[in-house]
């Protein structure tokens, strides 16, 4: 039974990278069929990351009231209907109400699930699992690419995921008694918990907040702004440009496959610090001003492996760091921080892409790394007395 759910857990780590990387991929067709200035689409990804900011607050509450299963089965179908919106959408206004239940979906089943890995499993399965997010999050760009390069348009290829979406989120349904039997199991262990005023008064929370504020940062401008950097700046095909954005989520995929190997005899802390020197490389490999194309191509690769090992390690230390009974309430914030980056940092990127220039794109990415850095070994020295 414990292998069934956490092959599970699996498929619904999945469900939660598919999406992510769909607007940035299509979006260099998507804005002038729409008729809107390159910049919206910050606006869109900023709508559905304050949706995931919330409910990433709300999910300590969520969880203990629905459990883990039901919150993601209903996280999951809130966001295959999104898709589906999406698919039908023919103006940016309706994108924009329709982005409301795309963020709401996701925040909550993050947090929640995060935070039942980080207690119940080891590192390895920690890393596997989101590099399944980033298998959904590497596939995805791939079904838009073909979808364009086909002449059957940005909608269908939303359609096409929403499709995925909807299968997994019958499977999640079907396979909730066995959700909700561990979740009982599990409940005793979750009496004692801090509230979010708690939460925010221990000692290196504000240095993790931080540090997930960069990271996210950087992978989700990484990621949403490639297509448009390469196309805009490189002048690869807006077709060609939207298969090679995925490569930074490829990158992030075989990155944390690989590291599911040594992360435990690495450590959480050491798996940090190389990640964030690899993404700062890779960064500096896009940044070099080369005619040829292939410089910037694995530095999207190297920058993504890079990122690989810093979202998981963070999440999974949560708990050695802070406390078991801390964990849920700091894992929400830590969402919340993380899609507060999500949020505000693409769009402001959009904004001196229009008004300087889309050439900036590897130095913005820059700045994150290094603060990124910065502030993770601030975090170490926070929680020094901490055995991870």
């Amino acid at each position: 039974m414990a292998s069934l759910l956490i092959a599970i857990i699996y498929m619904a780590f999945i469900s939660l990278g598919l999406p992510d990387s769909l607007l940035g991929s299509a979006w260099p067709v998507m804005y002038s069929q729409l008729g809107v200035p390159l910049s919206y689409m910050g606006i869109i990804s900023m709508i559905i990351a304050l949706g995931t900011i919330f409910s990433s607050l709300a999910s300590d509450f969520l969880t203990r009231k629905l459990g883990t299963g039901l919150v993601t089965a209903l996280s999951v179908f809130m966001t295959a209907a999104a898709l589906f919106g999406f698919s039908a959408a023919d103006s940016f206004i309706a994108l924009c109400v329709i982005a409301v239940p795309y963020g709401l979906g996701a925040g909550a089943v993050d947090a929640a699930l995060n935070n039942y890995v980080a207690l119940h499993f080891s590192s390895k399965h920690m890393s596997w699992l989101h590099c399944f997010w980033g298998v959904g999050a590497s596939v995805s760009p791939y079904i838009m690419g073909f979808c364009l390069t086909s002449g059957l348009g940005w909608q269908k290829g939303y359609f096409s995921v929403s499709v995925i979406q909807i299968i997994l989120t019958v499977i999640l349904f079907i396979s909730f008694p066995l959700w909700k039997k561990r979740s009982e199991k599990n409940e005793e262990n979750s009496s004692n918990v801090v509230g979010l005023r708690g939460a925010f008064k221990i000692k290196g929370v504000p240095y993790v907040m931080a540090a997930f504020f960069c990271y996210c940062a950087l992978e989700s401008t990484a990621g949403l702004w490639a297509s448009s950097y390469l196309s805009e700046y490189r002048g690869t095909s807006e077709e060609t440009a939207a298969m090679f954005a995925s490569l930074f989520y490829f990158g992030i995929t075989i990155g944390r496959f690989a590291c599911g190997f040594i992360s435990e005899k690495a450590g959480d802390k050491r798996l940090i610090r190389i990640g964030v020197c690899a993404a700062a490389a890779g960064v500096v490999m896009i940044l070099l001003p080369l005619e040829t194309d292939i410089s910037a191509l694995a530095g999207l690769v190297v920058t993504g492996v890079g990122c690989a090992p810093i979202y998981p390690s963070i999440i999974h230390s949560t708990p050695a760091n802070f406390g078991k009974e801390n964990s849920q309430s700091i894992i929400g914030i830590q969402m919340a921080c993380a899609y507060t980056g999500t949020t505000l940092m693409p769009t402001f990127f959009g904004a001196l892409a229009d008004n300087i220039g889309i050439f900036l794109y590897p130095v913005y990415l820059l700045i994150f790394a290094l603060v990124l850095g910065a502030m993770s070994e601030l975090l170490n020295k926070a929680t020094s007395t901490k055995k991870l």
